[in-house]
């Protein structure tokens, strides 16, 4: 019994051997995989290391839809060879199998392997991406001119809440991460509870960032407090669902396809953040605010009561105002996020993902972070996308102001956000097909080389005109910024599962830590853009600023942004994985969970 037990193995092994799924011979001939147990080698290590050090001379077999099918047939087949020979060593000692029992039950929804997505299903977990980006582009464009304008708390003091919660929201995110590794499966999965658990705590705590309280010496800790406690649930949310696209399919092109629809959705989102909160708040930015006279020493004293008392009330009502129509927008959001959290957990299925063999012992926390931050691949994607979202962030954070104050653009900063981002929205299935046909790394220069010269028009040439041509371009670069890095986390995540197979459950470190770092840079560089407007003398309330203050937002818009987006294209050019490495990935991944599928039979029957 023992004898063909072995034999049954012996031969499993070759007729998956013989499948090798590399048409290099070099490589053939070094790819070994053993079966007792089914876990990577020697051989398997020093093949790995020869694919990657020529990865760029490596052709691999046609279309990866041709090669999934010779794939799956010689897998069938190697099965079917293994099953014969089971039913006869179970008959040869009178226990014979029926014959409508299959070698191979029916695995769970959560371990299938054919994990083809629904146009519903990439629908609905792609407007799971709009609550998130609905707030934050709410936030990023309208939270500071609030803090400065509406809540009139002074610009150091709106810099240390922007600072502040941005870098709480940066050490939150690595500490999320560490609790959802830790976390236990459920019926709904491990990430589903965090999203669905955050979700309304989250839409109260934006609410209330947006009301202003009665009392005025405490304001800088209430939104302080809030933002904190914002930034801390949305993290939740964020890391839970970014980490769920290595879970809703094994498939790196259905994985892509429903990252499209994600990015399309996200746009969608923070479209419809700054139109809602654009068009509702507008008339709280207007001229019409602002008294005929500005509320010098000099007019005070060449004026009558009567008249600075009117001008006083004026000014009151509509700051009223103003107050009331933020609360009016926060409110409509909030219930935009519990909508599409509602529609994206009714149709999305989280999955496990099975590319490796189970073990007993989970690897310590402190060890996988290692493991991810020695990464080369993930600490070069990151660094770079780092720079270019800081640069994004930084132009999106003061637009407003910049139109306001330094464009002569106060009646029309509304519509040209719009415009920007309808621009970049109906470019990401442009940036789509554009990945798949020349790369994500040509994709990404691209794409986010094209806003410089535009960004230094609108600086140079401020007129109405002008800012609409940079809002169309401007869309091109945006819609990029945000696809290329998400469409390309994934695959650093597979090139660590090849070269890691059996270190597993890393997913929430790398998208918690990638966002880590986005958020510390950002916090740091937007705390320090708020500062500088204060040593430049930014007046709260006013209706005009002095020169100092119009040319320190003209550099925040132009250079400081061009010179984040070159030094991250500079880092991008070390980026180690292309469409070569990718694809011999995939081939690789697939081995690996037929391998674990076979062995978690073999483990059952022998």
């Amino acid at each position: 019994m023992a004898a063909e037990s072995n034999r049954v193995v012996n031969e499993g092994q070759e007729e998956l051997r013989s499948s090798g799924a590399v048409a290099h011979s070099h490589t053939r001939s070094h790819s070994h995989i053993q079966f007792q147990p089914l876990t990577r080698t020697s051989q398997w290590q020093a093949t790995l290391d020869h694919t990657r050090s020529h990865g760029h001379t490596h052709h691999f077999i046609t279309s990866s839809h041709t090669q999934q099918q010779r794939y799956s047939c010689r897998l069938t087949h190697s099965l079917t060879a293994m099953t014969k020979v089971e039913r006869g060593v179970q008959g040869s000692a009178g226990k014979f199998t029926k014959p409508s029992e299959p070698f191979l039950p029916k695995t769970s929804p959560q371990t299938n392997l054919n994990q083809k997505l629904s146009i519903c299903s990439k629908l609905c977990f792609a407007i799971g991406a709009a609550p998130k980006e609905v707030t934050a582009s709410a936030s990023a464009f309208f939270l500071q001119i609030y803090l400065l304008d509406v809540a009139q708390i002074n610009a150091f003091q709106a810099s240390l809440v922007l600072f502040i919660g941005r870098v709480w929201g940066a050490v939150t995110d690595p500490i999320i991460g560490f609790l959802i590794t830790k976390s236990n499966w459920t019926k709904i999965g491990r990430l589903m509870p965090w999203i669905l658990g955050c979700t309304p705590f989250l839409v109260v705590s934006y609410f209330y960032l947006w009301f202003v309280p009665p009392f005025i010496t405490g304001r800088f800790v209430w939104y302080l407090v809030f933002y904190c406690l914002y930034q801390t649930l949305i993290n939740c949310f964020h890391v839970s669902y970014s980490a769920l696209t290595m879970f809703i399919s094994t498939d790196q092109k259905e994985r892509d396809s429903a990252t499209a629809y994600r990015m399309t959705v996200e746009v969608m989102g923070t479209l419809l953040g700054a139109a809602i909160q654009g068009q509702i708040v507008a008339s709280a930015h207007t001229q019409k605010h602002c008294p005929t006279h500005n509320m010098s020493a000099g007019y005070l004293g060449n004026s009558s009561g009567a008249e600075i008392v009117k001008s006083l009330v004026h000014s009151q009502e509509y700051l009223s105002h103003a107050k009331e129509v933020y609360m009016i927008a926060a409110g409509v959001i909030g219930g935009v996020f519990l909508l599409c959290t509602t529609v994206m957990f009714l149709g999305v299925k989280e999955r496990e993902d099975p590319y490796g063999p189970k073990t007993e012992e989970q690897i310590p926390f402190m060890q996988g972070f290692v493991q991810v931050m020695g990464h080369v691949p993930y600490l070069i994607l990151t660094a770079a996308f780092l720079l270019i979202t800081v640069a994004i962030q930084l132009t999106q954070s003061n637009f407003v102001l910049f139109c306001t104050y330094a464009a002569g653009l106060r009646e029309h900063f509304q519509n040209i956000v719009v415009v920007i981002l309808v621009s970049a929205l109906l470019s990401i299935p442009f940036w789509q097909w554009f990945l798949q046909r020349f790369g994500k790394k040509t994709a990404a220069f691209c794409g986010i080389t094209w806003i410089v010269p535009f960004t230094m028009m609108l600086v140079f040439i401020p007129n109405l005109v002008v800012a609409y041509i940079v809002a169309v371009s401007s869309g091109l670069s945006i819609a990029a910024s945000l696809l290329l890095p998400w469409s390309m986390l994934p695959d650093v995540v597979d090139d660590f599962r090849v070269s890691n197979p059996s270190s597993k459950g890393h997913e929430a470190i790398f998208y918690s830590f990638y966002v880590f770092f986005v958020k510390l840079a950002a916090g740091i560089t937007l705390g320090v853009s708020t500062l500088c407007l204060q040593f430049a003398g930014y007046k709260t309330g006013g209706c005009e600023q002095p020169p100092p203050v119009v040319y320190t937002l003209k550099l925040l818009i132009g250079a400081a942004p061009i010179a984040f987006i070159v030094t991250g294209l500079m880092i991008l050019v070390l980026y180690p994985i292309n469409e070569d490495v990718r694809r011999r990935n995939k081939l690789w991944l697939e081995e690996l969970r037929c391998v674990e599928i076979i062995n978690a039979q073999l483990r059952e029957k022998l």
